[in-house]
């Protein structure tokens, strides 16, 4: 239990390496079955991992027992537990949609997507800005290899447009890590948050520039308005499992800025205190707008999925900025719900464009759909949920979230968030609509494909998660009321970290 914090990134690097070896000399079906072993793995460790934060409020890992100002510290608490487990219940689902045939066709896939989950737990646990940094790298890289592998015509647009937009970002990312390591003589988020509360007056406006480039940063990796473009056509155009992957990554920047953001520039930081969160709210507001057009607009419905992703990262930036506990605790809630049920659209997009000929998931052509009765089933229960309607968990996030809403903020954020809610329900009707009634009643000389029984599963397994978020809402809630207590709590969370790890000091003044 010692080394349990360290397990969710150890054990994906271990097997990805193993695979990678083991591709040269075997064939898929032990590719398969080590691909399993290590997923189930990870699954394990997660659940571990989450009931030991359940019991202990706090883990710090400092690996190689090097001072936490000079190595690598990992930190885990309910938060950073939370995105690793629902990181790993969504791996489950994508994992098994890609054995059902497609990970033949993409060279390197299970090495690459086990390096994906090492880079996404190592982003969850770190509490060191520049390991922040390498985990984004691993994550990135690993995902460039999945977009583009196989990939042909407009995926090698969209792929490139995001490689060289991510690289940008990191681009900017390493000049403000110079900037504030030149300021504050360290990267570890802990002393800097006590570092940047006692600043000296003439260095808070470097310090400032260099929390607004890593702002910049984030709010690029969470596709914030006007950030967004390389994410709709990217994640329309990856391959099904890999998009319903891509959809943890935007939450990647979200959990960034909700760290950084309240433990280093908190209500303690001085005159730097929550620089981030008066430009947040209205930001993540026209996001949400933005986002519920183009599914209304959407040309094919696995765009329409993409601008759901964007709206749900929309709507967690108001979520966090609203800055109290039940708001947060609301986005926590809503944070996983989305994940898991924006991924499900992805696979059953893929599944219906195959049953629909030469028409793919293209909105605006007629075509005769096969076997449509399941997938339409699926594609109902998965639109009440993500739209909000009762009684699914996006309902109960959504309803958490109106409830915190401050009454100075009632108004225009009830607004954004039911009248977005609104056009998501008119744009998913018509998906509906133009794919399972307005059809071609003509017959098709081509056969109709079977429906594989591992991707169907791999739907039902994420539709099951929200169902079960609706079931156990109030253990989860109460969880999530946990975690973002903790968040906010920043002096006792200092405290608690320099009484786990003395190496984490108090800074001189």
């Amino acid at each position: 239990m010692q080394h349990l914090p360290v397990l969710p990134v150890l054990v994906p690097l271990v097997f990805g390496a193993l695979l990678l070896l083991l591709e040269r000399t075997h064939r898929a079906k032990v590719l398969r079955i080590w691909a399993w072993i290590g997923m189930v793995s990870l699954l394990v460790v997660s659940v571990m991992l989450l009931m030991q934060v359940h019991r202990e409020d706090l883990l710090v890992y400092l690996l190689g027992d090097w001072p936490a100002r000079l190595g690598i510290t990992l930190m885990v608490d309910r938060l950073s537990a939370l995105m690793v487990l629902t990181t790993a219940l969504l791996a489950v689902p994508c994992l098994m949609y890609a054995c059902a045939g497609w990970d033949k066709r993409a060279l390197h896939f299970h090495a690459l997507f086990q390096m994906q989950l090492a880079g996404l737990n190592g982003a969850f646990l770190t509490g060191d800005l520049f390991n922040l940094f390498v985990f984004f790298e691993v994550m990135l890289i690993a995902s460039y290899g999945l977009l583009l592998s196989g990939a042909r015509g407009a995926r090698v647009k969209a792929g490139m447009h995001y490689v060289v937009f991510n690289i940008a970002a990191s681009v900017v990312f390493l000049l403000a890590l110079g900037l504030l390591y030149g300021m504050l003589g360290t990267l570890n988020m802990t002393e800097m948050a006590a570092r940047i509360a006692i600043a000296p007056p003439e260095r808070t406006v470097l310090i400032h520039a260099g929390a607004g480039l890593l702002l910049l940063v984030f709010c690029a990796k969470a596709a914030l308005l006007p950030l967004y473009l390389w994410l709709p056509e990217a994640y329309a155009r990856a391959p099904a499992a890999v998009a319903a992957l891509f959809t943890v990554m935007t939450k990647v920047g979200l959990y960034a800025i909700l760290r950084v953001y309240t433990l280093m520039f908190g209500e303690a930081a001085g005159p730097l205190a929550n620089i981030a969160w008066d430009w947040l709210l209205p930001t993540g507001a026209a996001t949400v707008v933005l986002a519920a057009l183009g599914v209304i607009g959407a040309p094919r419905m696995r765009i329409g999925v993409a601008y759901l992703v964007l709206l749900s990262a929309g709507t967690l930036f108001v979520a966090f900025s609203l800055g109290n506990a039940a708001a947060i605790s609301a986005g926590l809630y809503y944070l996983p719900h989305s994940v898991f049920v924006s991924a499900a659209l992805f696979l059953l997009a893929d599944v219906i464009g195959r049953h629909r000929g030469g028409n793919g998931d293209y909105l605006v052509e007629i075509a005769p759909m096969t076997r449509k009765t399941l997938p339409a089933a699926l594609f109902l229960i998965a639109a009440v949920s993500i739209a909000g309607l009762p009684p699914l968990s996006g309902f109960i996030g959504k309803l958490r979230l109106l409830e915190a809403v401050p009454d100075a903020q009632t108004g225009w954020v009830w607004a954004v968030i039911l009248g977005s809610s609104l056009m998501v329900i008119i744009g998913l009707s018509r998906t509906g609509t133009r794919l399972f009634w307005r059809v071609d009643a003509t017959p098709s000389d081509v056969p109709a494909p079977a429906l594989r029984r591992a991707e169907v599963t791999a739907v039902l397994v994420l539709l099951g998660y929200g169902i079960a978020m609706t079931v156990f809402a109030n253990p989860i809630l109460r969880y999530t009321d946990a975690a973002a207590a903790q968040l906010l709590d920043v002096p006792g969370y200092i405290d608690t970290l320099r009484e786990t790890a003395p190496q984490i000091r108090e800074p001189s003044p």
